[in-house]
């Protein structure tokens, strides 16, 4: 990192043009321009001549207006057309010439315009910074490997039978996994509230969607009961009118109806859509999702463990102005995420703060990955790119429709490139590393807690 401002002593010439450069701390650039009066008067005397050629003024001839009086005419607006043009060039000559690759739009600031004198300009901006290391050698990384197991496909049937289960009526108290059919009424301090009431309510034991306390006064019951529980509500719920206050709940149990789960067998497999309705070949089918599951959740582990480690070989400072765009775009991605789900998005932070970190991040690796890219010369060949897209296509009822409406739009298709680009990357650092694997269970590997 430059600490402070250092003049870049070499001045440039290109047609006479005059640039230094000073950094300004970090990325920060500041570059002052000088393009000589003679440049400015022949690009200004060129638009004119050729604006002259057409310009219809009053009392001449389309074109036949004499130079002097297009000039007074057009003269003012042509001046500024001209500046912004050299000014917008020279910028990109001056960076040419230094190497220098600016992120985003300069600031420029005009000092001296005007024909006769040499236009003078600052522009203000940021460079990409330097990345260090392109590799991994030496750097010991953990590659995650998993087996899918006979009880891995069990369990996934469990929860197939469980998102088909049926209710049936029982007269025997209520215990966990029960539901419950349930009219109550509730009261704070002998007063009914908001949302305190409601007929034919279903609820089922065990799975944390109730109050602990009202939970507690269900458990037991049998149907007919009629029972008072009492509720104390925690002092951060989300409801303030109700918060830390106690409640009273009158509460008669019309049902209680244990699940029935349906039996592993032809039917079953048949209701799930297996073209030969056997519980083998349901099996196998299963066995092939997971695999395929966890071959997706491995290699996006693994990329992750890379990058990690390419992120500690390179502490480098980011552009601010990319990561203000990268945090405004997160926030927006959050909010459209929000609101896809119904939820009420005029909670969310004004500003972009809380993005932040998390944009330095991924802007930090979009830069060190393309470096990587550029200097190692790695493509997204045509073929892994087709397979990626066939990969994801591969959950879909019809996998053909689903790569031919991804193909359809160019930007997803840039989107499968970037992947496979991605595991390029991730294949060549991994070729230079010290690789160790590490086992892990499926039931681990597929849960949102690593």
């Amino acid at each position: 990192m430059i600490d402070g401002p250092r003049v870049y002593p070499n001045i440039i010439t290109r047609m006479s043009m005059q640039v230094s450069i000073e950094a300004t701390g970090g990325l920060g650039r500041r570059m002052t321009v000088a393009v000589p009066a003679e440049r400015f008067e022949r690009e200004f005397s060129e638009r004119l001549k050729r604006l002259a050629r057409t310009a219809r003024l009053a009392g001449f001839r389309p074109g036949r207006a004499p130079l002097k009086v297009v000039e007074t005419q057009y003269g003012g607006k042509l001046l500024d057309e001209v500046a912004q043009d050299l000014m917008r060039d020279s910028f990109y000559e001056a960076l040419n010439q230094e190497g220098l690759k600016a992120v985003g739009g300069p600031a420029i600031q005009p000092e001296a315009i005007g024909r006769g004198q040499d236009m003078r300009y600052t522009a203000i901006f940021e460079v990409y910074p330097e990345v260090s290391r392109l590799d991994l050698k030496g750097v010991a990384v953990e590659r995650p490997t998993c087996t899918v197991t006979d009880e891995d496909v069990e369990r996934t049937i469990e929860v197939m039978r469980r998102q088909r289960q049926t209710w049936q009526a029982v007269e025997r108290p209520a215990q966990d996994g029960d539901r419950l059919t349930i009219d109550f009424t509730g009261t704070i301090a002998g007063e009914p509230f908001p949302g305190g009431s409601a007929e034919g309510q279903r609820v089922v034991l065990g799975t944390g969607g109730l109050l602990a306390d009202f939970e507690a006064g269900l458990k037991g019951a049998q149907a007919g009961a009629e029972r008072e529980v009492v509720v104390h509500f925690p002092a951060d719920y989300g409801v303030a009118a109700v918060a830390g206050k106690e409640a009273r709940f009158a509460v008669t149990v019309k049902e209680v109806a244990e699940p029935v789960l349906p039996p592993v067998d032809e039917a079953f497999a048949r209701l799930l859509g297996v073209a030969d309705a056997t519980v083998d070949t349901l099996k196998a089918e299963v066995r092939s999702n997971l695999e395929r599951e966890a071959q997706r959740r491995l290699r996006e582990r693994l990329k992750g463990a890379v990058f990690a480690r390419l992120r500690e070989v390179n502490a480098l400072a980011v552009p601010q102005v990319l990561v203000d765009n990268e945090a405004a775009r997160l926030r927006e991605a959050a909010r459209a995420e929000l609101a896809s789900q119904g939820v009420k998005t005029e909670g969310l932070p004004a500003d972009n703060a809380p993005f932040r970190e998390r944009a330095a991040e991924r802007v930090a690796l979009g830069i060190i990955l393309s470096e990587l890219i550029r200097v190692r010369g790695l493509k997204a060949e045509d073929a892994k790119v087709r397979a990626r897209v066939e990969d994801m296509a591969a959950d879909y009822d019809e996998p053909a429709r689903f790569v031919e409406w991804y193909y359809g739009q160019a930007e997803r298709v840039a989107e499968a490139e970037s992947l496979v680009l991605e595991d390029e990357a991730v294949d060549v650092l991994l070729s230079e590393a010290q690789v160790s694997d590490s086992p892990v269970r499926f039931e681990e590997l597929t849960s949102n807690h690593f």
